[in-house]
């Protein structure tokens, strides 16, 4: 069954597996990961990013997904406090990156810290991406075995209120979080195509567009660009069931709707800010959900 979709990309579940095994051996084999290190990771959403995400967890490793919009010294910041000596990036964002992994805030040399690529454009030096260290990898990977009170990610707060708070996730927090709301609350069923804006950093994103629709079978549409028009219009063009976004993007795509066809939604799902009701009401009314 189809699990990610994104312009151009259209990945089966065992598509995932293979490349998330791949990376895993990876991580093991080229770039010395061990269980409980923590591997930054950075890029917008993609099924890429997703398949890196597995694979870090599946090496013994904890994720730590950032925003791509973050700057080099929100990373030092993060990279300090999670204490981080690998980073992954996509290459259109290593730059900030590179320099927040060359020095911690108090200006000393991150010692054995390392950026690596992924997404090289063409007529870049790919000799050392992810991609090709992956194509002579084995497609599938012996898990490390981890207990269900292990680490598994470090998610960070947006830091309104401050400097941004590392949040510990563990491994059954990852499956309690599927097991809940959603079973329950959405209820998704295996022809469910979810979509959203929010990055894979905040567990707003994570749940809604990786494991909650992957805990149920269904599939995810994965946008680079998830402003309200490009949202809108891929909810026309892949007929989406469940979207995931802000009510700032909900009161937007009010004025645009009348060109798209919203008619494969089912259910709506905002957060990041308080939901006012007038746009609870409007957005209900102009897509017909009950």
């Amino acid at each position: 069954r189809v699990c990610f979709v994104a312009p151009g990309i259209r990945w089966t579940y065992a598509d995932l597996l293979a490349k998330a095994n791949q990376i895993a051996h990876v991580l093991v084999d080229d770039l010395g990961v061990v269980p409980g290190n923590r591997v930054l990771l950075r890029g917008p959403n993609s099924p890429m990013l997703a398949a890196l995400w597995f694979a870090v967890l599946k090496a013994g490793g904890v994720v730590v997904t950032t925003v791509p919009l973050s700057r080099a010294r929100e990373l030092v910041f993060i990279a300090d406090k999670a204490r981080i000596t690998l980073a992954i990036s996509d290459a259109r964002l290593t730059a900030d990156c590179a320099v927040a992994m060359a020095h911690h805030a108090d200006g000393r040399a991150r010692e054995g810290a390392r950026v690596v690529e992924y997404n090289m454009q063409p007529g870049a030096d790919a000799s050392r991406s992810i991609e090709t260290r992956m194509a002579g990898k084995p497609r599938t990977f012996r898990n490390v075995e981890t207990a269900a009170d292990d680490m598994a990610l470090i998610a960070f707060t947006s830091g309104t209120t401050g400097e941004g708070k590392g949040t510990m996730h563990f491994h059954r927090d990852v499956m309690a979080i599927c097991d809940c709301f959603p079973r329950y609350v959405l209820k998704p069923e295996m022809d469910d195509v979810f979509i959203g804006s929010p990055p894979f950093a905040f567990t707003f994103g994570l749940g809604g567009l990786v494991l909650f629709p992957m805990r149920f079978g269904a599939s995810s549409v994965l946008l680079e660009q998830a402003t309200p028009p490009f949202l809108l219009q891929a909810i026309h063009d892949y007929k989406a069931t469940t979207v995931f976004t802000a009510p700032t993007a909900y009161r937007a795509m009010l004025g645009l709707r009348k060109e798209h066809d919203l008619s494969s939604l089912k259910r709506c799902v905002s957060a990041g800010e308080a939901l006012p009701l007038a746009t609870f009401n409007a957005w209900k009314e102009a897509t017909w959900l009950s």
